[in-house]
């Protein structure tokens, strides 16, 4: 079997490679890349078969850059992983909790860890463009007196010690991952369905789109809005709903749906993910 390969944003150790080999196996080969429109682009270019996208956690709300991806590029839904969020406290030689003055980490990583500075107030947060790369960092220049925030894999990967771990303030702590390809696929046991479609600005409009969904009494699991660029005041809207696209209710709520809407995409059918500690 030849291996697959699925590009990542961030460093090698990141929560997206943790999510990776989560869904595809120990296996799988993560391509690192610095931006998410790169990994966009490495698999509508071909480079990697796959890619995986972050594209909500449970604290931080929705990653809206990862939406606007989803519609500039023509790749579709093939899975979904939730991961649980688990982040440590990470060092290297000379480092421990009592000569502890800096943690580096991404923003939203060092957000989510606010109980622990607000135990240790003399430790200063510093903004990192990833979570992994924080270690790698600290890895490289030896930092003495400094951690990063980020997971076991990172940890293992550039040879650094855990501190301390389970320093997020919430334990219900989930992102959300997509994986996308270049070919649609329907995997067996698919069971929800995600679309995006817009209509007119007109009184009552959104109402009648999720009127098809309503009747037929199939669930919605996820909506949200984005701008529609060049139409101010109007939005693109993503629909998550549990279902298969070859089901007759679906298929006939879709149908209904494109007459009442202005533009209509189906951008996957996949199985849901299940929650991973």
């Amino acid at each position: 079997m030849p291996q697959v390969t699925v590009a990542i944003q961030g460093e090698r150790g990141s929560f997206s490679e943790e999510a990776a080999q989560t869904l595809l196996g120990r296996d799988a080969r993560v391509l690192p890349k610095e931006t998410f429109a790169d990994i966009f682009k490495s698999v509508a270019e071909g480079e990697a078969r796959y890619c995986l996208a972050p594209i909500e956690n449970t604290l931080a709300g929705s990653v809206y850059e990862n939406y606007d991806l989803l519609l500039e590029n023509d790749l579709h839904i093939v899975g979904e992983v939730n991961l649980r969020i688990v982040h440590n406290l990470i060092a290297f030689a000379g480092t421990t909790t009592g000569n502890l003055r800096q943690v580096y980490s991404h923003p939203v990583a060092l957000a989510q860890c606010g109980k622990f500075f607000k135990r240790h107030p003399k430790v200063e947060k510093i903004p990192f463009y990833d979570t992994a790369g924080s270690v790698k960092m600290l890895a490289e220049r030896k930092v003495v007196s400094a951690a990063a925030i980020a997971s076991r894999v990172a940890a293992g990967i550039y040879g650094g010690r855990i501190l301390k771990s389970h320093l997020e303030d919430h334990s219900e702590n989930y992102t959300r991952f997509l994986l996308l390809s270049r070919k649609a696929a329907t995997p067996p046991g698919a069971n929800k369905v995600s679309i995006a479609f817009s209509t007119r600005n007109v009184p009552g409009a959104l109402f009648k789109c999720l009127s098809v969904f309503a009747l037929r009494e199939i669930d919605l699991t996820k909506m949200e809005s984005r701008p529609l660029r060049g139409h101010p005041w109007e939005y693109f809207f993503y629909l998550d709903f549990a279902g298969n696209v070859k089901d007759s209710r679906c298929k006939n709520a879709l149908a209904d749906l494109s007459e009442v809407t202005d533009f209509l995409r189906v951008l996957g059918c996949y199985k849901s993910g299940k929650r991973r500690q």
